[in-house]
Parts: structure tokens; C-alpha cells; sequence
């Protein structure tokens, strides 16, 4: 064996042993270690945030928004409704989206407006008093929150249908609702999902 060979040979091993080394130390060892400080500083976080009914089962993500709507798409009128979604066939977190249509497509225009008239109806409020975020989905089509304003033309409708006073749900929306972060960034939101999880558990 010439001293070419041998000294590829060398190299070849030492390049070796050196990927095996960094493999188990990058790619094993520091995902062990940050999975376990997020276990044990952050668990919720670190598993999804997620929300579980009375009994423990998980119904969801606080971080991610779902639809209440039966079987035919149509909305629940017992549950506070989230806003669109053009995610995939709507809140699909492998396909996080907005719509990419802009103000003046033709489309968004039409879906808009025909969603305006259709979260007046159910409401029973004038046109005028839908807000957007009621008729236009977020950037990634994830968010699970609405604004105060969406969630307030709602509460009559869903107090009527759980027989319960308006201002215990008003309460309840006031219970789930977030204000701005460090009080300048962001808007105030409500979380639909927990604030519906909430109404079912007082009622159960």
C-alpha cells in the first residue's frame, strides 16, 4: 500500500469518526437535551398547547383555530363561530395559508360580501355591524382568536340558544379574552375554542 492510499485511508476514517461523533452530539444528544428543558420548563407549550375538555381528553390546540359547523358545513348557532379559513380545506396546519387575493379581486370581493350577509342573518344584526375579521381569513388561517367585536354581535344568539342570560355569556367572553401584549402590541382577542369549551362545561 503506497502512502497515497494510506493516507486517504486516514482521512476517510478520521472524517468518519468525526461525522459520527458530530451526529450523536448534534443531531441526538442536543434533541434530547432541548426536548427535555421544554418538558420541564415549558410542558404545555412544549406538547402543542393543548386544550382539554372535563374529562382530560385533548378536543384541541389554543393555537389553533377549528370549525363548529355540523355535518353539511353549516354553523353551529350554539357555538361562538371562528373566522374563516383558507387553509387547506380550512384550519389544515399542513397547509397554513391566507387566500394570496387581493383587495380588489373579484373573488375575495364576492365570498366577502356573501359572508357578510350570511354572519348578519345569523346573528341578527344589519351588515354594517359585521366585522372584518367575521369575513376574512388570517394570514396562515390557523388563528384560533376573533376580536371582542366579533365575539359581542354573537353573544345573543348563543345565549338564546343554550338558555342562558346575555350577560353570563358576556362574562364568560370577558373571561377568555386576551388584551394587547405588554399592553401597546397586538389588539385585544377572544379564544373561541376555550370559550366554547366553557360554555359546554357549564352547562354540563
Amino acid at each position: 500500500m503506497n502512502t497515497s492510499t494510506r493516507s486517504t485511508g486516514r482521512t476517510v476514517w478520521v472524517a468518519g469518526r468525526a461525522m459520527a461523533v458530530f451526529t450523536l452530539m448534534l443531531g441526538i444528544g442536543y434533541t434530547l437535551v432541548i426536548t427535555g428543558v421544554g418538558q420541564l420548563i415549558l410542558p404545555a407549550q412544549a406538547n402543542g398547547s393543548l386544550v382539554r375538555d372535563g374529562d382530560g381528553e385533548p378536543v384541541g390546540s389554543a393555537l389553533i383555530g377549528q370549525p363548529f359547523t355540523d355535518a353539511d358545513g353549516a354553523p353551529l348557532p350554539e357555538y361562538f363561530q371562528p373566522r374563516p379559513s383558507a387553509a387547506g380545506d380550512g384550519y389544515d396546519g399542513g397547509a397554513s395559508s391566507g387566500s394570496n387575493l387581493g383587495p380588489e379581486n373579484d373573488d375575495l370581493i364576492a365570498s366577502i360580501t356573501e359572508r357578510k350577509a350570511q354572519v348578519a342573518e345569523l346573528n341578527g344584526v344589519t351588515e354594517d355591524e359585521v366585522p372584518a375579521d367575521a369575513v376574512t381569513a388570517s394570514g396562515s388561517g390557523l388563528d384560533p382568536h376573533i376580536s371582542p367585536e366579533y365575539a359581542a354581535i354573537q353573544i345573543d344568539r348563543v345565549a338564546a340558544e343554550r338558555g342562558l342570560d346575555a350577560e353570563q355569556v358576556r362574562e364568560l367572553v370577558a373571561d377568555h379574552s386576551t388584551g394587547r401584549t405588554l399592553g401597546y402590541l397586538g389588539e385585544p382577542v377572544v379564544n373561541v375554542l376555550e370559550l366554547n369549551l366553557a360554555l359546554d362545561e357549564l352547562e354540563g
